[in-house]
């Protein structure tokens, strides 16, 4: 190839995205797509210069939560710091299309509470020019961004859009209900969505304490929105469950599939409760692919984190009567009461709030699953370096080692809570899921839970630690970088991506894997009303390419925005 191509990357170890060995070659870029892997012998208009550094395929995100983020931002943090270039969004059922006006706040309360995203943030941010789902996504394909983005269908706008207060009641849907939504969602899908995603857990729930609308949505319910997603558009199913029990909820879920013949995905970590029970259910979906099925599950590659500290959401006596009385104080002036002898006493001695709903609050006080998070943040912690181990070495109560612990660096401290995905203090089981044939890494959850998680860093982990720096079973580099591009990719059927090779999109990394590293989550105030989040950034990624445009070099911003709205699947070169 001798003509005169977009951008050439040259002299770079290409880990290509289909799990073979690394190789040393240049990649030629025109119009958005690689036209060359090899020695490239065109000039480019620009020129990237890779040598000593590996050459990936972007990265595709399955689980992400920026559906009102996308309508207010162009630039999806922390997804693009760390190497995404395609994020799928609708996760969990929640979102906001499609959407009557009077039933906007009931969405904005459901966002808030089941993703933690504060209610003024997305009152203020999300502009509200839509109603209908294609009329949403109308609206996306009009937006720039730094990365691309794709969409379920939320099972609870949905279902909120054709039953109203029944909805959010959680009555079961009629027979012209159902009618309706399967109007609707084929009508979805011809618009471009990837399906639906829906939620069956108790944890999910809105800001004013009430269960997810989905949460008892019926079998028949179910397989008619799956019926609808494969007879349009062979999309799939996105779903979180409780699992409990567990024998029924993988019956109905093999129900569904043999009324629909829905391709399924869904979420799954380790219950410290009953830690075994991810084996039946992974034992189940091969099982089930063994039969002709499609099923797919998304593993977080770390624990499921909760970070605590006094300017997040939580903290271990963020529910006591005294701590909450300073809610309300500016952050200087807070730090100074808890300073105060009498009012750490009162505290420490305080009982959490005993309502039995608030989970989160009771988890934050599991003092041996508590570690300070640290510069590198480590999370695979030692259980000798837990809050717990550390106060029983100072003679102290575990809420007191934790007290102190968060009123250092000014206040500013952050301890960290694995709750799930680390019952046996190691991540030997995470190891077990991701080693697994149906399994993709997901579950980052970013965009979503800004003062409480920032687990969408989660593919610069699997880098670092799991090729590079855990000290026994590591994966190889070529596995990781096949499961976080083609593999994503191929779950969405995104099949113009993830892989280094003429005729795909360029959608590509260069990184420096040698001095590739993670940064401590910090806090920004960035956000539409002043709104804050926890932010979590890398240093190792030299470049970042979305469809031919360089979009960050060293972690900073160009200024392109090539990225834009996908709709549906996208066929293979």
């Amino acid at each position: 190839m001798a003509d005169k191509v977009d951008l050439v990357v040259r002299h770079g170890l290409v880990v290509d995205g289909r799990g073979g060995e690394p190789y040393e070659a240049d990649i030629a870029v025109r119009n958005g797509r690689i036209v060359a892997v090899g020695d490239v012998l065109a000039t480019g208009t620009e020129e990237i210069d890779a040598k000593g550094r590996i050459v990936t395929p972007g990265f595709v995100d399955v689980h992400t939560h920026y559906d009102g983020q996308a309508t207010w931002d162009e630039r999806l943090h922390p997804s693009s710091f760390h190497g995404v270039t395609t994020a799928v969004m609708g996760n969990c059922g929640v979102g906001f299309a499609p959407c009557r006006p009077d039933q906007r706040d009931m969405l904005l309360r459901l966002m808030e509470g089941v993703e933690d995203i504060p209610g003024v943030v997305l009152s203020e941010g999300v502009p509200w020019q839509w109603e209908s789902f294609p009329d949403y996504f109308d609206f996306l394909s009009r937006r720039r961004y730094d990365i691309d983005v794709a969409g379920y269908v939320p099972h609870a706008a949905l279902r909120v859009y054709v039953m109203g207060e029944r909805a959010a009641s959680r009555d079961a849907a009629t027979p012209r209900d159902l009618a309706e939504m399967d109007r609707l969602m084929r009508q979805a899908m011809q618009a471009g969505a990837m399906g639906f995603g829906t939620s069956r857990t108790l944890l999910h729930r809105s800001s004013n304490g009430e269960t997810t609308p989905t949460l008892k949505a019926t079998e028949e319910e179910l397989t008619v929105l799956a019926r609808a997603v494969r007879e349009t558009g062979d999309g799939l199913m996105q779903f979180v469950s409780d699992w409990d029990p567990q024998e029924d909820a993988l019956s109905e879920l093999d129900r569904i599939i043999a009324g629909s013949g829905c391709r399924i995905s869904f979420a799954m970590t380790q219950n410290h409760r009953r830690p075994d029970i991810w084996r039946r259910t992974l034992d189940w979906v091969a099982q089930a692919n063994d039969a002709g099925k499609w099923v797919k599950v998304q593993i977080l590659p770390r624990p499921l984190g909760l970070l605590l500290g006094h300017e997040l959401t939580l903290n271990p006596f963020y529910t006591t009567e005294t701590y909450r009385a300073l809610s309300c104080l500016p952050f200087a002036e807070k730090i100074r009461a808890l300073r105060q002898p009498d009012i750490r006493a009162r505290i420490i001695n305080e009982p959490p709030d005993p309502n039995p709903t608030n989970a989160l609050g009771v988890r934050t006080r599991f003092f041996d699953r508590l570690f300070e998070l640290s510069d590198p943040p480590n999370y695979e912690p030692s259980p000798d370096d837990s809050v717990a181990a550390q106060a029983a070495r100072m003679g102290v109560r575990p809420e007191e080692r934790a007290y102190d612990l968060l009123l250092e660096r000014d206040g500013r401290n952050l301890l960290y809570m694995a709750i799930s995905n680390y019952a046996e203090a190691s991540l030997d089981t995470v190891h077990d899921m991701l080693s697994h044939r149906d399994t993709v890494p997901g579950l980052g959850d970013a965009g979503a839970h800004l003062g409480s998680i920032c687990d969408g860093s989660y593919s610069t982990f699997l880098l670092t630690h799991w090729a590079r720096d855990r000290k026994h079973d590591r994966f190889t580099l070529p596995l990781v970088v096949k499961s976080l591009s083609h593999d994503t990719a191929s779950v969405m059927g995104l099949n113009d991506r993830g892989v280094l090779a003429p005729g795909y999109r360029a959608d590509i990394n260069v990184i420096d894997f040698d001095h590739l590293r993670l940064g401590v989550p910090t806090i920004q105030r960035d956000l539409p009303a002043g709104g804050r989040r926890l932010m979590q950034r890398a240093s190792g990624y030299d470049v970042t390419v979305v469809g031919g445009a360089v979009t960050y070099r060293n972690g900073e911003a160009t200024g392109a925005l090539p990225g834009r709205l996908v709709r549906g699947h996208q066929a293979a070169p």
